[in-house]
């Protein structure tokens, strides 16, 4: 795997809203920022933090060392006092909640109370950071939200203009509006943004996700919003995966795959193979079960033990056999040579096919009226985790269905690692000139 953009060098602070089960806080500090405060309402999300890397830090004001656990603060982000972290921030990073703009939810936009951008405005107000970074669903792409969204990017761009208690979005955006046409009296009371459309699978993800990340710099540090967008420019793509199929260099990394699924795979793909974009393959749900970047191969799922039960398959925890997959009309199953589709919370953290995949064993009957020959079965959560790009090493606190509604809520942690260091990065290259 290519290694995200540069590498941090100074010692960077962050504080994350709406961590969740923690996706983008790893991200944000493996790429070398240390969370200050990381703020989550869920219960079983916040067991998730506290049993990896985070503390309840109560009602202290605490600023952490280097080296000292998470502060997490538990409870509505509306309830949280955020003024001691000023200008102590380097970056502030959160997915407000995406339900009132995604197609899965009621997409209320604006109208709809769980609409936490609001909050992330308020933390930028007490906060002052150098940097801001949102992710969301492409929902907010919407016709339907188009409007509302680039209100979004102008109140991001003057955040200390605050919106009147009685006045509407529309009010307010048309305030900002005049005051982005006039000099600023103080440019770290405003912020150049960027907005970028992405697929996980495009940044090394095994998955089909795609999202929006929004990026703010504060204007003072006079940072180079242009060279920024070349920087978290794609690196892996679907031509590359293709190519590596008709060369054979992806077959002969997973040299198990049976002929009849090396041909049914070869069989869809073009008569010949796409020119070369320079890009690396897109990884595949097989790559993410035999593992990415180190890890053991996860055992395969004994048809037998379908059962719930922990067992600890392999040594891995939370790789457990679930009974009763189906495939049913507008859920399609995840297929092992290609990215997996996008990991959804779901209503009951189990989303139908969404989580199924088909295996490599042939069916002795194919099903009646059914395209699939091959059985299939749920995805384990520990798979899931695979997805997301999580390490094995990270617990998921609560039920089945608990731990996979946090990863279908949560950010990739490669992806979000990718525009973490960029951003460390665009931080460092400012401040080290003279």
């Amino acid at each position: 795997m290519s290694e995200p953009p540069g590498e941090p060098t100074s010692d960077r602070t962050s504080v994350e809203l709406f961590a969740g089960g923690g996706g983008l806080a790893m991200a944000v500090h493996r790429a070398g920022f240390r969370p200050l405060l990381v703020n989550e309402l869920v219960k079983h999300a916040c067991d998730t933090l506290k049993a990896n890397a985070a503390t309840s830090r109560g009602e202290s004001e605490h600023i952490p060392s280097p080296g000292e656990r998470w502060p997490l603060v538990e409870g509505d982000v509306r309830d949280i006092k955020l003024d001691y972290l000023w200008d102590r921030v380097d970056l502030l990073a959160g997915g407000p909640p995406c339900q009132p703009f995604s197609l899965g939810g009621v997409a209320r936009g604006d109208e709809d109370k769980r609409n936490m951008f609001p909050e992330m405005f308020r933390a930028i107000r007490n906060i002052q950071p150098k940097a801001v970074m949102c992710e969301n669903v492409r929902g907010l792409l919407r016709p339907s939200f188009k409007p509302y969204f680039e209100y979004i990017e102008r109140e991001l761009r003057l955040p200390f203009e605050e919106r009147e208690v009685n006045a509407t979005w529309r009010e307010h955006d048309e305030v900002l509006r005049e005051r982005l046409n006039e000099e600023p009296t103080d440019p770290k009371r405003r912020y150049d943004v960027l907005t970028t459309t992405v697929n996980a699978a495009d940044y090394g993800v095994p998955q089909i996700r795609n999202r929006i990340i929004i990026v703010a710099f504060r204007a003072d540090l006079g940072i180079d919003v242009e060279r920024f967008k070349q920087a978290v420019r794609p690196q892996y793509s679907e031509a590359a995966l293709i190519r590596s199929m008709f060369n054979g260099s992806y077959w002969r990394r997973h040299p198990d795959v049976p002929d009849h699924v090396r041909r049914r795979v070869m069989s869809r793909l073009p008569d010949s193979a796409p020119e070369d974009d320079g890009m690396l393959p897109w990884r595949t749900l097989r790559d993410a079960i035999k593992g990415l970047n180190g890890q053991r191969p996860l055992p395969p799922v004994p048809w037998d033990r379908l059962d719930r039960r922990e067992y600890r398959l392999g040594g891995f925890t939370d790789h457990i056999g679930w009974p009763d997959a189906r495939i049913y009309a507008g859920h399609t199953p995840n297929e092992l040579d290609r990215p997996a589709k996008t990991v959804k919370a779901g209503v009951h953290g189990v989303p139908g096919g969404e989580s199924v995949l088909l295996t490599d064993e042939l069916l002795a009957e194919p099903l009646h009226a059914s395209q699939y020959t091959y059985r299939h079965r749920y995805m384990t959560v520990r798979e899931t985790a695979r997805v997301m790009t999580f390490p094995d090493d990270w617990k998921l606190a609560g039920p089945r269905g608990e731990q996979m509604r946090q990863l279908g809520n949560a950010v990739p942690v490669l992806l979000g690692e990718f525009f973490a260091r960029a951003i460390a990065t665009a931080l460092d290259e400012v401040e080290s000139q003279p």
